[in-house]
C-alpha cells in the first residue's frame, strides 16, 4: 500500500491539531493547570499545527523538516515527563517543577495513559509521518 506524501502531511497535521485541542480541553474546559513540562510540550506542538496546516494547503512537503525537528524534541520531553510520572527511580529524583508538580497525573486511564503519554503519541505520529515524507516514501 502506497501512502501519498499529501496524506502523510495531513496525518501529521491532524495529530498535531488533535493534540492542541486536547491540551486546550484539559486546561480550559476541565481546568487542569499545566505543569512546566506540559508548557514546553505545548510550545513545541502548537507551531506544528500552524506550519503543517499551511503546508497541507500549499502541498509543501518540505515543511516536514520543521515538523520532524519540533516533534523529535517534543517527543523527548514527553518521554522524560512520562518517565518521571511512571518510573519510581525517576519520580523520586524528579526536581520540583513549579506550582504544579510534573510527577502529578490528572488522568491515568487504563493505568498507563497520562497526558504526557497522549502528547508522546501525537509527537510520535508526527515524527514518523515527517520522516516518511523526507525519506521519499509515498511518492
Amino acid at each position: 500500500m502506497m501512502l501519498k506524501k499529501d496524506n502523510l502531511l495531513f496525518t501529521a497535521w491532524a495529530a498535531s491539531f488533535t493534540a492542541m485541542l486536547g491540551s486546550l480541553y484539559f486546561s480550559e474546559v476541565v481546568g487542569y493547570e499545566p505543569c512546566e513540562l506540559c508548557w514546553y510540550q505545548r510550545i513545541l506542538m502548537y507551531p506544528i499545527v500552524l506550519v503543517l496546516g499551511i503546508a497541507v494547503v500549499r502541498k509543501d512537503v518540505k515543511a516536514a523538516m520543521y515538523s520532524l525537528a519540533l516533534s523529535g524534541i517534543g517527543g523527548l520531553i514527553s518521554l522524560y515527563h512520562y518517565g518521571i510520572q511512571k518510573v519510581d527511580v525517576l519520580t523520586d529524583a524528579a526536581p520540583a517543577c513549579g506550582r504544579v508538580p510534573c510527577t502529578g497525573m490528572y488522568i491515568n486511564w487504563l493505568g498507563f495513559i497520562t497526558i504526557p503519554f497522549l502528547a508522546l503519541t501525537a509527537f510520535t505520529i508526527i515524527f514518523i509521518a515527517s520522516l516518511l515524507i523526507l525519506k521519499g516514501k509515498g511518492d
